[in-house]
């Protein structure tokens, strides 16, 4: 039987290290005079991997993300929006965390396999869902994709054996020896089982180490090394330069 597949973009984060008007979401991408916020690259990963649906995990306050792509059909798609509800109804607190965020969807992704993406990073190729995909076996519970960083304290750095199966996620590590983090991952049913699990019945908020506990309960991850790949995350100012230098000068 063919696999159902939805598409997962967290969006909930208050962005406030940027201190931006907009949705950081919405950061704007210019070329040849044509506006593409910087969210809509990783729904253009999805859809050249041939999804239909995709969900948007958003705070409350993203009225402007949900006036930009609407129902999704401009995008060739159709998008759904969750809102993230604050820890123990602090409505004030501090973002649950990225865990938290993708189990939000739950009602939404239970029972699919989950093409998971952030909001605020640019990957290239476009169709590196594709790829990874389609080097995929049924067995694999989870794909992370795999790209080269020079800054490892800033990611999830992932260690596989000679067989690209993955030993170990090491998150944002002060020194390693590894050059390879993930940037965006596919996952089927019984890692959003494993997921919701960790989130809803045992507290655990660390996604890092929801990983790390999965392998070691006997899921098997796969790791696709994208070896042409160019992976940019906008978190934060230097990373907008860093952006600004290799795109907006391309």
């Amino acid at each position: 039987m063919q696999e159902e597949i939805i598409g997962l973009v967290p969006a909930a984060g208050k962005g406030v290290r940027l201190g931006l008007p907009y949705p950081k979401e919405l950061y704007p991408v210019i070329r040849n005079n044509h506006y593409k916020p910087i969210s809509q690259f990783v729904l253009s990963n999805m859809t050249a991997a041939g999804l239909n649906h995709i969900v948007f995990v958003i705070n409350e306050t993203k009225h402007q993300l949900i006036g930009y792509f609407g129902n999704g059909h401009r995008f060739g798609c159709n998008v759904s929006y969750v809102v993230q509800e604050p820890l123990n109804g602090q409505e004030n607190s501090t973002s649950p965390g990225l865990a938290h965020a993708l189990d939000a969807a739950y009602h939404l992704i239970q029972g699919k396999t989950v093409f998971f993406g952030m909001a605020d990073t640019i990957m290239q190729p476009t169709d590196v869902f594709k790829r990874a995909y389609e080097a995929s076996s049924p067995d694999d519970d989870v794909i992370l994709v795999l790209f080269t960083t020079e800054h490892p304290e800033k990611f999830g750095m992932v260690r596989t054996d000679q067989v690209d199966q993955v030993i170990e996620i090491i998150d944002k590590p002060s020194k390693t020896d590894l050059t390879y983090m993930w940037g965006c991952i596919i996952w089927r049913s019984r890692f959003t089982e494993h997921l919701h699990e960790c989130v809803n019945q045992k507290g655990i908020s660390d996604f890092a180490y929801i990983m790390n506990n999965a392998i070691t309960n006997g899921l098997h991850f796969r790791g696709y090394y994208v070896a042409d790949g160019v992976y940019i995350d906008l978190g934060t100012y230097e990373e907008i330069m860093e952006f600004d230098r290799r795109f907006r000068e391309d």
